[in-house]
């Protein structure tokens, strides 16, 4: 498993590497130290990717947006300084998978990256019990197995929630864009919500995982 650590300060990143030794016993580190070192790496090799949005340079959401642009197919997650709801909510509308205050203690990093590492997304505990969050809502299910879906809608969801494009999901499920569009109307219907933004809101706060 690769893990990719963009972060300006070689401490952090050292940390970082100490606290995910455990995450997975075949884990990989690679650093970054800029958003210009990412053009380094082979984005098909890797599996995880830790961003910080207070690079020297560059900082907040432009970080986000030149990563995913760089690594379009890569799961990324927001570690960052602030912790406003508005830039959190933009971040997962950019594509990232999960968005981890650097206030949160070393269990919760963990918890947070087994999460996404499972398919899941993963928000701050805070931004999920705002009730003026879009997606914010009681809902009895708890997997993906509870919501009345087919399970290709559950797969083409699972995949829009983790930033995939239409076009890729059609791509990996092998089907028609048009399809797609029509299994996830059907799965937002479902979460009662009217957008893959509000979605990932919706998943992440029913700790939705894909089917075991």
């Amino acid at each position: 498993m690769n893990v990719l650590l963009v972060d300006d300060h070689p401490l952090f990143r050292r940390g970082l590497r100490h606290l995910l030794s455990d995450l997975n016993e075949s884990i990989r580190f690679l650093e970054a130290d800029g958003i210009a070192d990412l053009v380094r790496f082979d984005a098909d090799t890797i599996d995880l990717v830790l961003l910080d949005l207070g690079l020297k340079g560059l900082s907040g959401l432009p970080v986000l947006t030149e990563a995913v642009a760089k690594l379009p197919d890569c799961s990324i997650v927001v570690l960052s300084g602030e912790e406003e709801p508005r830039l959190i909510k933009a971040c997962i509308n950019q594509g990232a998978s999960g968005f981890i205050p650097k206030s949160s203690t070393p269990e919760i990093l963990v918890h947070a990256l087994k999460l996404v590492i499972a398919g899941g997304t993963y928000l701050p505990t805070d931004v999920l019990n705002t009730p003026s969050i879009p997606g914010h809502s009681h809902h009895s299910a708890s997997t993906l197995d509870d919501l009345d879906i087919t399970p290709r809608q559950q797969a083409a969801l699972m995949l829009a929630v983790q930033g995939k494009s239409n076009k890729l999901i059609a791509r990996e499920l092998k089907i028609a864009e048009g399809t797609v569009k029509l299994h996830l109307t059907a799965a937002f219907r479902a979460l009662n919500v009217s957008n893959r933004t509000e979605a990932v809101y919706a998943a992440a706060n029913l700790g939705i995982l894909p089917p075991q």
